[in-house]
Protein backbone atom coordinates (compact mmCIF):
# COMPACT_ATOMS: atom_id res chain seq x y z
CA UNK A 1 0.00 0.00 0.00
CA UNK A 2 1.02 3.38 -0.97
CA UNK A 3 2.54 5.62 1.78
CA UNK A 4 0.73 9.39 2.87
CA UNK A 5 4.13 11.73 2.43
CA UNK A 6 2.67 13.40 5.62
CA UNK A 7 4.44 15.58 8.56
CA UNK A 8 3.31 17.90 11.04
CA UNK A 9 5.52 20.97 10.80
CA UNK A 10 5.79 24.03 12.70
CA UNK A 11 2.88 25.75 11.12
CA UNK A 12 0.22 23.69 12.07
CA UNK A 13 0.58 23.99 15.83
CA UNK A 14 -0.98 26.90 17.37
CA UNK A 15 1.64 29.55 17.45
CA UNK A 16 0.32 30.59 21.32
CA UNK A 17 1.79 27.80 23.19
CA UNK A 18 5.69 27.97 23.66
CA UNK A 19 8.05 26.33 22.08
CA UNK A 20 8.36 23.59 23.98
CA UNK A 21 4.46 22.52 24.19
CA UNK A 22 4.60 23.78 20.41
CA UNK A 23 6.78 20.82 19.46
CA UNK A 24 4.88 18.38 22.17
CA UNK A 25 1.78 19.08 20.28
CA UNK A 26 4.01 18.54 16.73
CA UNK A 27 4.86 15.39 17.50
CA UNK A 28 1.76 14.23 19.32
CA UNK A 29 -0.14 15.11 16.27
CA UNK A 30 2.34 13.44 13.66
CA UNK A 31 2.56 10.43 15.97
CA UNK A 32 -1.48 10.10 15.66
CA UNK A 33 -1.92 10.82 11.73
CA UNK A 34 0.67 8.50 11.19
CA UNK A 35 -0.85 5.89 13.22
CA UNK A 36 -4.37 6.46 11.51
CA UNK A 37 -2.75 6.73 7.51
CA UNK A 38 -2.91 3.09 6.90
CA UNK A 39 -6.48 2.39 8.13
CA UNK A 40 -7.87 5.89 7.23
CA UNK A 41 -6.42 5.36 3.83
CA UNK A 42 -7.94 1.52 3.66
CA UNK A 43 -11.71 3.05 4.79
CA UNK A 44 -11.26 5.41 1.81
CA UNK A 45 -10.25 3.30 -0.83
CA UNK A 46 -12.69 0.66 0.14
CA UNK A 47 -15.78 3.16 -0.43
CA UNK A 48 -14.14 4.80 -3.08
CA UNK A 49 -12.81 2.00 -5.24
CA UNK A 50 -10.10 3.74 -6.79
CA UNK A 51 -6.36 4.14 -4.59
CA UNK A 52 -5.85 8.38 -6.27
CA UNK A 53 -9.22 9.33 -5.15
CA UNK A 54 -8.46 7.10 -1.75
CA UNK A 55 -5.19 9.05 -1.20
CA UNK A 56 -6.63 12.73 -1.68
CA UNK A 57 -9.64 12.39 0.37
CA UNK A 58 -7.30 11.00 3.07
CA UNK A 59 -4.81 13.69 2.52
CA UNK A 60 -7.60 16.41 2.44
CA UNK A 61 -9.19 14.62 5.66
CA UNK A 62 -5.54 14.79 7.44
CA UNK A 63 -5.33 18.64 6.66
CA UNK A 64 -8.70 19.53 7.80
CA UNK A 65 -8.77 17.49 11.15
CA UNK A 66 -5.00 19.32 11.77
CA UNK A 67 -6.60 22.74 10.85
CA UNK A 68 -9.69 22.44 12.70
CA UNK A 69 -9.07 20.60 16.00
CA UNK A 70 -5.30 20.33 16.58
CA UNK A 71 -5.69 22.12 20.00
CA UNK A 72 -8.66 19.62 21.07
CA UNK A 73 -7.52 17.13 23.66
CA UNK A 74 -5.69 14.14 22.19
CA UNK A 75 -8.11 11.73 23.70
CA UNK A 76 -10.92 13.38 21.20
CA UNK A 77 -8.91 12.91 18.47
CA UNK A 78 -10.06 9.45 17.29
CA UNK A 79 -13.44 10.24 16.61
CA UNK A 80 -13.00 14.08 15.54
CA UNK A 81 -10.24 12.52 12.72
CA UNK A 82 -12.83 9.81 11.67
CA UNK A 83 -15.62 12.74 11.61
CA UNK A 84 -13.45 14.86 8.88
CA UNK A 85 -13.02 11.84 6.99
CA UNK A 86 -16.58 10.34 6.77
CA UNK A 87 -17.85 14.18 5.75
CA UNK A 88 -14.71 13.47 3.03
CA UNK A 89 -16.15 10.36 1.81
CA UNK A 90 -19.54 11.31 1.42
CA UNK A 91 -18.66 14.77 -0.26
CA UNK A 92 -16.94 12.24 -2.44
CA UNK A 93 -19.91 10.27 -3.29
CA UNK A 94 -22.20 13.12 -3.73
CA UNK A 95 -19.62 14.85 -6.37
CA UNK A 96 -19.41 11.18 -8.16
CA UNK A 97 -22.88 9.72 -7.89
CA UNK A 98 -21.35 6.41 -7.22
CA UNK A 99 -21.24 3.31 -5.61
CA UNK A 100 -18.65 2.27 -2.98
CA UNK A 101 -16.85 -0.66 -3.39
CA UNK A 102 -16.51 -2.50 -0.04
CA UNK A 103 -14.75 -5.44 1.15
CA UNK A 104 -15.85 -7.53 3.81
CA UNK A 105 -15.63 -10.28 6.24
CA UNK A 106 -17.81 -12.72 7.25
CA UNK A 107 -20.76 -12.16 9.97
CA UNK A 108 -20.53 -15.46 13.01
CA UNK A 109 -23.09 -15.54 15.94
CA UNK A 110 -21.53 -15.35 19.12
CA UNK A 111 -23.55 -18.29 21.28
CA UNK A 112 -21.91 -17.01 24.77
CA UNK A 113 -21.41 -13.49 26.42
CA UNK A 114 -23.77 -10.64 26.63
CA UNK A 115 -25.03 -8.72 23.64
CA UNK A 116 -24.08 -5.65 23.03
CA UNK A 117 -27.20 -2.71 23.57
CA UNK A 118 -26.24 -2.23 19.72
CA UNK A 119 -25.84 -5.82 18.41
CA UNK A 120 -22.49 -5.98 17.49
CA UNK A 121 -21.16 -8.75 19.95
CA UNK A 122 -24.84 -10.65 19.01
CA UNK A 123 -23.17 -10.64 15.69
CA UNK A 124 -19.69 -10.19 15.57
CA UNK A 125 -16.88 -12.55 17.19
CA UNK A 126 -15.31 -10.19 19.68
CA UNK A 127 -12.16 -12.06 19.69
CA UNK A 128 -11.35 -11.82 16.48
CA UNK A 129 -8.01 -9.97 16.11
CA UNK A 130 -9.06 -8.09 13.56
CA UNK A 131 -11.93 -6.71 11.42
CA UNK A 132 -11.51 -9.07 8.58
CA UNK A 133 -12.77 -12.24 8.20
CA UNK A 134 -11.18 -15.36 6.16
CA UNK A 135 -13.60 -16.33 3.59
CA UNK A 136 -14.25 -19.98 2.92
CA UNK A 137 -14.03 -20.08 -0.58
CA UNK A 138 -14.53 -17.52 -3.86
CA UNK A 139 -18.28 -17.93 -3.68
CA UNK A 140 -18.62 -16.81 -0.20
CA UNK A 141 -16.35 -14.04 -0.81
CA UNK A 142 -18.07 -12.77 -3.48
CA UNK A 143 -21.55 -13.18 -1.40
CA UNK A 144 -19.75 -11.25 1.30
CA UNK A 145 -18.53 -8.50 -1.01
CA UNK A 146 -21.78 -8.21 -2.62
CA UNK A 147 -23.70 -8.14 1.17
CA UNK A 148 -21.37 -5.03 2.29
CA UNK A 149 -22.20 -3.38 -1.54
CA UNK A 150 -25.92 -3.63 -0.85
CA UNK A 151 -25.54 -2.26 2.14
CA UNK A 152 -27.33 2.05 2.38
CA UNK A 153 -24.20 4.11 2.82
CA UNK A 154 -24.88 5.12 6.49
CA UNK A 155 -25.36 1.79 7.87
CA UNK A 156 -22.25 1.07 5.67
CA UNK A 157 -20.44 3.46 7.37
CA UNK A 158 -21.29 2.87 10.37
CA UNK A 159 -20.42 -0.67 10.27
CA UNK A 160 -16.87 -0.11 9.39
CA UNK A 161 -16.73 2.43 12.03
CA UNK A 162 -17.93 0.42 14.75
CA UNK A 163 -16.54 -3.09 13.62
CA UNK A 164 -13.44 -2.54 11.54
CA UNK A 165 -11.93 0.56 13.65
CA UNK A 166 -13.29 -0.45 16.83
CA UNK A 167 -15.18 3.02 17.86
CA UNK A 168 -17.16 2.65 20.81
CA UNK A 169 -21.03 3.69 20.08
CA UNK A 170 -20.49 7.49 21.31
CA UNK A 171 -17.52 8.06 19.43
CA UNK A 172 -18.91 6.47 16.11
CA UNK A 173 -21.69 8.96 16.81
CA UNK A 174 -19.45 11.47 17.09
CA UNK A 175 -17.36 10.86 13.64
CA UNK A 176 -20.95 10.71 11.91
CA UNK A 177 -22.55 13.52 13.84
CA UNK A 178 -25.82 11.65 14.53
CA UNK A 179 -27.07 10.78 17.70
CA UNK A 180 -25.77 7.41 19.60
CA UNK A 181 -29.51 6.24 18.94
CA UNK A 182 -28.67 6.37 15.16
CA UNK A 183 -25.75 4.27 15.47
CA UNK A 184 -27.53 1.46 17.26
CA UNK A 185 -30.35 1.64 14.34
CA UNK A 186 -27.84 1.80 11.67
CA UNK A 187 -25.64 -0.59 13.08
CA UNK A 188 -28.45 -3.16 14.23
CA UNK A 189 -30.06 -3.08 10.45
CA UNK A 190 -26.32 -3.82 8.92
CA UNK A 191 -25.98 -6.52 11.03
CA UNK A 192 -29.87 -8.32 10.65
CA UNK A 193 -29.24 -7.31 6.80
CA UNK A 194 -25.75 -8.57 6.56
CA UNK A 195 -26.35 -12.08 8.22
CA UNK A 196 -29.84 -12.47 6.44
CA UNK A 197 -27.69 -12.54 2.80
CA UNK A 198 -25.67 -14.84 4.56
CA UNK A 199 -26.58 -16.98 6.58
CA UNK A 200 -26.64 -19.90 3.63
CA UNK A 201 -22.76 -18.81 2.88
CA UNK A 202 -21.84 -19.87 6.27
CA UNK A 203 -21.62 -22.07 9.16
CA UNK A 204 -21.59 -21.00 13.10
CA UNK A 205 -17.98 -22.05 14.39
CA UNK A 206 -17.82 -24.30 16.90
CA UNK A 207 -16.93 -22.93 20.59
CA UNK A 208 -13.88 -23.49 22.20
Amino acid sequence: MNAIVWSVNANDVNATLATGDQERVRKQLDRFLKDVERRALRMAEYATGNRDDALEIVQESMLGFVRHYRDKPGTEWPPLFYRVLDSKILDFHRRNQVRSRWFGWLVRDSRHGEAADDGLEAIIDAAEPGPYRRTADAETGQAVHAAIQALPLRQRQCFLLRVWEGLDVAATATAMKCSEGSVKTHLSRALASLKLRLESHHETPPLA
